[in-house]
Parts: C-alpha cells; sequence; structure tokens
C-alpha cells in the first residue's frame, strides 16, 4: 500500500508540472538540445508504427550508456531476429549515435519524460514485453506503469556508487519502492551488487561491465591486407586516439627509436581528426617527414609518420600494428578505452591518466596485456622493448586479446537472461 500513495504523490506532481515541462522542451529545442521535429515522441507521442511482433524496450539515458547497450540488442537481433527492438534516449547526440551505429533491427524513440499522459501514451504504443533498464536511471513513474502492467523489467549494468548508495540511504522505503520495481538486477561489479542489496534490491546478480563488452572495430579486409603488405618489412607502433601536447611526445619517443630502428614508422590516430593538417604542420616544423591521410598521402621510405586524420578507421589501424598507445593519458583526461586495441591482439601501453577505464586498466595489467608509463622516457623505453622482441609484443597482444574475449561473455549471458524472461511465443 505504501507504493501506491507513492505512485498517487508522483502522478499528481507529473499533472501539475506537465505545462512547466512542455514550455522546458520547447526552450530546450530552441538552444538545439531536442530535436524539434521529434519533440512529440518527448510527450509519448510515437513518431514510428509499432510492428507487430514481440517488443523489447531498452532505455539508455545518453551516449555513453547507449554505446554500452548496442551490442547487447544487437547480439539479442543476431539470436533471435523475430524480435522488435526499440532503443529510448534522451539527447540528440545519443539519437545520432544510434542512427549510425544501430544496425538492422534497432528502432529509436526519444524517451518519454516522466509524465503521466506521456508514459500512458508511451507504453499504449509500444505494447513492451520486457525492458531493459540500464545503469542508475531510476524514473519512478515510467518505472511503476511497467510494474502496475506486470511486465519483467531488468537493470543491466546496473552501478551504485558508496556516495549514492548513501544518499539513497537517507529515503529508505522510497529506495526499496523503486528498486522493487525491477524483476532483476545485473551489477557491474561486486561492490555495487553489495550497495543494491543493502538499499533492498532483491535478485541481484554481478554481472560485469557492459562498456567493456563490444565485438572488435571493424575494418575493411582489403585494406588491412594491403596495408599489412606494404608495410611488412618496417617496424612500427601506433598512437591512438591522441589529443593535443600527446603528438609532440610521441615524436620524441621516434626520434629516439629511430636510432635504434632506422626503418620506425610511427602511426598516429588524433581523437578529433580534423587537428590532422595542424599535428601534420607542427610535426614537420620539427624536421620529421610527415604524411596526412586526409591528404592522400602515401607512406614511402622516407616517412617517419603518419596521420590518420579520419573517422571510423581505427579498426584498420588496430590490425595493422601489434603495439598501440592509449591517447588521453598522458594529460589530466582519464585516457581512451584500452580494451578495443585489445580485442585485435595489440599489446598496449598507456600513460598514468586512464580513471575513465580504471577497470579495463586493472584487468589487462593483471593478465599481462598491458603496461602503464609515467612519462616519454618510460614510454620510450617500454616501446623500444616490445619492437625490439616481436615475440614477446605478440604474446603480451594475446594476453590482452583473451582478457577482453573474456569480458564479451557479459553479452552472452544478457541474452539469455532476458530470453529466459520473455513470454513464450
Amino acid at each position: 500500500m505504501a507504493s501506491d500513495w507513492r505512485r498517487s504523490i508522483w502522478r499528481g506532481a507529473g499533472h501539475l508540472l506537465g505545462p512547466v515541462l512542455h514550455l522546458w522542451l520547447h526552450r530546450r529545442a530552441r538552444r538545439g538540445k531536442e530535436d524539434p521535429e521529434r519533440l512529440q515522441e518527448r510527450l509519448g507521442r510515437a513518431s514510428l508504427p509499432r510492428p507487430d511482433g514481440i517488443l523489447i524496450w531498452c532505455h539508455a539515458a545518453s551516449v555513453g550508456e547507449a554505446q554500452s547497450v548496442l551490442p547487447l540488442l544487437q547480439h539479442l537481433h543476431k539470436q533471435r531476429p523475430d524480435l522488435i527492438l526499440l532503443l529510448t534516449t534522451g539527447t540528440v547526440t545519443s539519437a545520432a549515435l544510434v542512427k549510425q551505429r544501430g544496425g538492422p533491427g534497432i528502432l529509436h524513440q526519444y524517451a518519454p519524460l516522466d509524465l503521466p499522459g506521456a508514459v500512458d501514451s508511451f507504453l499504449a504504443h509500444w505494447r513492451p514485453s520486457l525492458a531493459l533498464w540500464t545503469e542508475s536511471e531510476f524514473w519512478p513513474g515510467l518505472l511503476n506503469a511497467l510494474k502496475q502492467r506486470g511486465l519483467p523489467v531488468l537493470l543491466v549494468n546496473a552501478r551504485m556508487s558508496e556516495r549514492s548508495c548513501r544518499r539513497w540511504a537517507l529515503a529508505p522505503d522510497t529506495a526499496r519502492w523503486l528498486l522493487g520495481c525491477f524483476t532483476a538486477i545485473f551489477a557491474q561489479t561486486m561492490q555495487d551488487a553489495e550497495r543494491l542489496r543493502r538499499l533492498g534490491a532483491g535478485d541481484v546478480q554481478q554481472a560485469g561491465n557492459l562498456k567493456q563488452a563490444a565485438p572488435p572495430l571493424p575494418a575493411d579486409d582489403d585494406d588491412v591486407v594491403a596495408w599489412q603488405m606494404m608495410l611488412a618489412q618496417r617496424p612500427r607502433w601506433l598512437a591512438a586516439s591522441t589529443h593535443p601536447g600527446e603528438e609532440d611526445v610521441v615524436a620524441g619517443v621516434h626520434r629516439t627509436l629511430k636510432l635504434r630502428f632506422p626503418q620506425l614508422l610511427t602511426l598516429i590516430v588524433p581523437r578529433h581528426p580534423k587537428r590532422g593538417p595542424e599535428i601534420a604542420a607542427s610535426l614537420a616544423a620539427q624536421g620529421l617527414c610527415i604524411a596526412l591521410r586526409s591528404r592522400g598521402d602515401t607512406v614511402d621510405e622516407a616517412t617517419d609518420i603518419y596521420i590518420a586524420d579520419t573517422m571510423g578507421e581505427l579498426g584498420l589501424w588496430y590490425r595493422v600494428s601489434s603495439l598501440a598507445f592509449m591517447g588521453g593519458s598522458l594529460i589530466p583526461h582519464g585516457g581512451q578505452n584500452p580494451l578495443e586495441p585489445a580485442r585485435l591482439g595489440c599489446a598496449v601501453l598507456f600513460g598514468p591518466s586512464m580513471f575513465n577505464f580504471s577497470e579495463a586498466v586493472d584487468g589487462l595489467i593483471a593478465a599481462g596485456g598491458a603496461q602503464q608509463i609515467a612519462d616519454e622516457a618510460e614510454l620510450t623505453a617500454a616501446a623500444g622493448i616490445l619492437l625490439a622482441e616481436p615475440q614477446r609484443c605478440e604474446a603480451i597482444g594475446e594476453n590482452a586479446r583473451a582478457y577482453a574475449a573474456e569480458q564479451g561473455r557479459i553479452i552472452e549471458a544478457l541474452t539469455a537472461a532476458v530470453l529466459e524472461r520473455l513470454a513464450p511465443v
């Protein structure tokens, strides 16, 4: 009964706030934070027809959550192509991501506001058979509407920091009420699972982090073969997703290592491709011979550094080089994803700032698939050792690949969990 009055209060507040939130939506649209042509979706009015069949609704708040859950949805589609998969997100950037990477079988809509009318309209149109929620996005109206309809609701990639846990503990009945809307919860870590249980969650399992589970980045097979043949006789290494300031460090490493490896080729893939010409000019001014992909430059014996300033080709460069340094780690940025090169069998190096991927960093180091370095001198030493010992580099790359593959099993486990809870056809 306690949940009834909470639900009534939430719905009542939603009715009162409706006009204000409508104005808020239009203001956001004028500022480019909402898609003005799809505002009706935020009010629960669908812009797509509902196909016939069993529909799974997945909600991911923004870009990070959408990126993590897309491989799961793609695997679900592969296992059950008859299912209709609806992914809702709340931002313009996440909608663009889904359009680019979603693939066949995945529909996208903007998430409805947590208003009674919007929620009821959304659910009446889409009629999901099961809902997937991601991370820590708790919307009382939506969750309780699903519970009232008796639908299974799974929380995947769930996380709960100690700080958030302490805050939720100040309202224990409300926390228990919200967490009770989930049929099952799949937490990222044992610590997340323990905190969720502490707040009153029922069926909680530690499943792992979906952000560490994704297929290898794609590449054109013909391009891979062509580049491997072209560079077959040259020692090479890759600096991936670099940020301002890091290219100079990479160039310094190259100059030092070239004394030992006269044919050395250094590949740089800047995090933001538009910086390519700027990087090329800066390094050329240092006396290095530079080739730039966006200009169509070719690599010859004189080329020191090849700057691959194009979008969506990292999968190619990871396949071409067996040694990868991760950018964003020599500056206080938090690093880039080290599992991307690991999935393709690269030995991985990264600097001290990897806080965005601390779990993957710890796992890769423990598995013998990566090494953390402090500065240019340590990067030079580590890269030099691995370039001089290709078999050692290959062994470290295989360790990295094995660790990354282990992380990928979460997708299979969650797919099985979803399909088990679907009503029989």
